[in-house]
């Protein structure tokens, strides 16, 4: 807002500055050609001419040649501004010419002046010849007062601007300062909140707009923290009033005979479970029990890896030196078994790598399995999503495995991307900030 304020300012001195210049310039123009238009006319009319050996004492000369230097400093403007207002006058002349001089203030010509008509000439430091030709005749000749410079006007309209400029801008930056403020402690809030992590209400601070958008976002976190709180209810609710008849049917199916069916119908009812699992913790994602802590990420791949290798998976991993890492070790374990159960689906051997740099860490999840189409990496990722055509339904899962691993590791500030290997295959890649 100062910005815009600033630079309007600026735009609107500039305009002054112009519109003041040609002003001033018009004034000049006029205050040089009108008295000098009468008193030539004057002179023509009454014929009577100075003594052009003597310095001018405001009257009007007969030279006969003009006494204007042609590498003097001209004035153009003057020139045609004198020559209409003569034809306007009906005065016929020939050239018209001008020259600005430098007048210093003991110039010895001013010695033949008058004290008024001196001071003039001394304050303005300069004069201005004006020499207009009477065909066939003579020259008339005269000088008038010409300021030479503009240093001065400049200067005052910079003061101007100067003063212009603290007197509006810094209040402006002050009631800035009043509004940024607490916006800035606002926005920071907003970034910083988490659902269910206790948090002080924000101090209404600066003007009543902005004291009134503090209090709606200090109420929409109670709003939105209330929700939540009754969503975790609900699906606490959920989870134990389906575990509790599935729990039932395991045990019913004991009671069956035949081993196939009896297996076939206990795969079913772990496969429920592992689904209920999947919903429920994405659904309490946003707001995870586990804190973040200090935990050997190496030794976590390790331990994810061991359990694989103990089921008879054939998943390999390259030892690593520990690697320290602030996250939620349930949920991060969580992810990476999903990658590498979505991964042993399609083929028989897995390989696990991890990797640092003084700025991320990457764990890549590689597979000989068919892939996935180009065009479709990221759809895999949205929940309840299988692409049959690359993966049978035969492998079974409801699309929820890479949904529930992206969701956890963007928690975690990181991000998981797909990419299928030169040969045949894919890998998953965890990228995890240090």
């Amino acid at each position: 807002m100062a910005l815009v304020i600033a630079v309007a300012l600026f735009v609107a001195q500039a305009i002054n500055f112009t519109l003041l210049l040609q002003e001033r310039q018009r004034a000049r123009i006029e205050g040089a050609t009108g008295p000098v238009v009468g008193r030539i006319a004057d002179a023509i009319e009454r014929n009577a001419f100075g003594d052009p050996s003597r310095f001018d004492r405001g009257r009007v000369r007969s030279v006969a040649a003009s006494p204007v230097a042609p590498q003097g400093e001209h004035r153009n403007d003057i020139e045609h501004s004198l020559r209409t207002a003569l034809a306007e006058a009906g005065i016929k002349v020939g050239r018209v010419e001008t020259e600005v001089r430098a007048l210093a203030p003991d110039d010895r010509r001013l010695r033949f002046t008058g004290k008024e008509r001196r001071e003039r000439f001394r304050r303005a430091g300069g004069e201005l010849m004006i020499a207009v030709e009477r065909p066939g005749r003579d020259w008339l000749v005269l000088s008038v007062p010409w300021f030479r410079g503009d240093d001065m006007i400049f200067w005052r309209l910079i003061w101007q601007t100067i003063i212009l400029y603290v007197v509006v801008l810094v209040p402006v930056l002050v009631a800035a300062r009043q509004i940024s403020k607490p916006l800035r402690t606002l926005a920071g809030a907003a970034r910083g909140f988490r659902p269910g992590e206790p948090a002080e209400p924000i101090e209404g601070r600066g003007p009543q707009d902005v004291r009134d958008v503090i209090a709606a976002f200090n109420a929409l976190r109670l709003r939105v923290t209330a929700m939540l709180d009754e969503k975790d209810r609900m699906l606490g609710a959920i989870g134990h009033d389906l575990r509790t008849p599935l729990a039932a049917l395991r045990v019913r199916i004991e009671s069956v005979e035949d081993d196939t069916d009896r297996a076939r119908m206990a795969d079913t009812i772990a496969e429920m479970n592992r689904t209920l699992d999947d919903i429920l913790s994405l659904a309490r994602l946003g707001r995870p029990s586990e804190p973040p802590t200090e935990v050997d990420l190496a030794a976590l791949v390790e331990a994810v890896v061991d359990d694989f290798l103990d089921l008879g998976e054939e998943v390999a991993l390259e030892e690593r030196a520990r690697l320290r890492m602030r996250l939620r070790p349930s949920l991060m374990r969580r992810a990476l078994r999903n990658l590498i159960e979505n991964a042993l689906k399609y083929a028989r051997e897995v390989e696990v790598q991890l990797a640092e740099t003084p700025h991320q860490v990457t764990i890549a999840v590689c597979d000989r399995g068919p892939g996935i189409p180009e065009e479709r990496l990221n759809d895999v990722f949205e929940a309840f999503t299988r692409l049959e055509h690359s993966r049978n339904k035969d492998t079974g899962g409801i699309g929820l495995g890479l949904a529930l691993a992206r969701a956890i590791v963007r928690e975690a500030g990181g991000d998981i991307m797909l990419a299928n290997r030169a040969g045949g295959g894919l890998t998953a890649t965890i990228t995890l900030p240090r």
